[in-house]
């Protein structure tokens, strides 16, 4: 397994190619919530998560910045129950560092939010539905 931080332009075709199966494969096919994926923040986005020799993509997220905010979006892992979000999460946020970012925020779903709080994130705002689903902002300082 490689963890790899790239941005758009440093991607592979076949990279790319794996990485929007993946989000498609969880966000629109096994959440049952169709909605374009490719919107657009991908090009000025950081990438980073796990892949293993095949080149499959086991886990990802990105980071971008939106509004002069750094978020954290599309968090996922290809196979669930192995330990890889956490895994996927941490490396997401040492880059984040890496970067000087010091404050990420994201939309996460509901469900989601003692996964995030166990890393730190705490939740802000209301509730608020999201292509359908439930979602709610959070917030990380890295400082």
């Amino acid at each position: 397994m490689e963890l790899v931080k790239k941005n758009f332009d440093q991607l592979t075709k076949h990279e790319l190619y794996e990485l929007l199966k993946v989000r498609s494969a969880i966000f629109v096919v096994e959440q049952t919530c169709p909605y374009l994926d490719i919107d657009g923040l991908d090009y000025d986005a950081y990438h980073v998560f796990y892949k293993d020799e095949q080149g499959k993509v086991l886990a990802y997220l990105r980071l971008f910045q939106e509004n002069n905010i750094w978020c954290m979006g599309r968090v996922l892992t290809a196979t669930h129950g192995q330990g890889l979000g956490g895994k996927v999460l941490h490396a997401g946020l040492e880059f984040a560092r890496e970067l000087k970012i010091d404050h990420i925020e994201m939309e996460a779903q509901v469900y989601a939010i003692g996964f995030y709080e166990r890393e730190g994130f705490e939740a802000f705002g209301e509730e608020f539905k999201l292509d359908g689903i439930p979602h709610i902002k959070m917030k990380l300082d890295l400082k």
